[in-house]
């Protein structure tokens, strides 16, 4: 009976090593870049093109120079304004859409939400020049809020964001929403107070996703800046390569500390994407 028991607990123990083996694996894989690019920020221009992955005489030179001789910190607040407020923008109306179309029924419900979805195949290479020549002719680059606002407005409502916030709240009972309105309490109030605290989860995974993809967004705000100010920080980034040659140690040390934000909504949201697959593996 014991050799016959300690035989599958020792095929369990083996797949369980062999599981953590490539868990390991994998994090070492995803953690490498990170560590050279960090490593690599830390290194002079002398060791920038030596094969080695430790610096030698580790400095902060490139630090003091991306935050002293160059407008990083500016860049870094403007990408920072655009993606905070394009990110409170789309968690709050896309929400708001997702609980009408999934909540409510009027005519052409389901062609409305069948039109949003058909807007993720258009690329948005297509869309850039009707954009650009909109906000021109307006003339919204001309001024401080309009030139924010030019960078803005295409991610200020997302069509993915508005599918996921409708699969989410189409999952939450009616009778509890119908509850509410016994009770008298105002539609808006219902969507605020009730509906939207139970699909957290789906808020938190949003606001990562909108806040990584407008912080990393370079085409269009490429395109539509015309002001040095005004630039965020990939397109700053992007003038540490030039014609006179890449400074990798400046793009590695700015690219280091425009790793800051994201970790840290990643950190803020992290535990409310973890109690909603919790949740979601108790259903049913």
């Amino acid at each position: 009976m014991t050799v016959a028991a300690s035989a599958p607990r020792k095929r369990v123990e083996t797949r369980t090593l062999l599981v953590y083996a490539a868990l390991t694996v994998g994090v070492i894989l995803t953690l490498f870049p990170f560590a050279w690019m960090l490593l690599t920020s830390l290194k002079s221009f002398q060791e920038l093109f030596n094969l080695s992955f430790l610096p030698s005489q580790p400095t902060l030179d490139n630090y003091r120079q991306v935050l002293t001789e160059t407008r990083f910190l500016q860049w870094f607040g403007n990408s920072l304004l655009v993606a905070s407020v394009t990110t409170a923008s789309v968690l709050f109306f896309d929400s708001l859409v997702g609980y009408t179309l999934a909540k409510f029924d009027f005519p052409g419900k389901n062609l409305v939400f069948i039109l949003i979805l058909s807007t993720l195949m258009i690329p948005t290479e297509m869309l850039v020049i009707p954009w650009f020549v909109g906000v021109t002719d307006i003339g919204l680059t001309q001024s401080v809020p309009g030139a924010y606002f030019s960078i803005m407005f295409p991610g200020l409502i997302s069509a993915f964001g508005v599918f996921l916030m409708r699969q989410f709240f189409d999952t939450l009972p009616n009778d509890l929403l119908e509850a509410a309105r016994i009770d008298g309490m105002h539609e808006f109030g219902i969507f605020w107070r009730i509906a939207l605290p139970l699909v957290r989860p789906a808020l938190a995974s949003l606001a990562i996703f909108t806040f990584l993809g407008n912080w990393n967004a370079f085409l269009w705000p490429l395109i539509v800046i015309q002001q040095p100010q005004f630039r965020t920080l990939p397109i700053g980034t992007a003038l540490f390569n030039g014609e006179a040659g890449t400074q990798w140690g400046l793009i590695m040390a700015a690219s280091s500390l425009a790793v800051i934000p994201v970790l840290i909504v990643f950190a803020i949201f992290q535990k409310q994407i973890i109690e909603g697959i919790v949740l979601t593996g108790l259903k049913g």
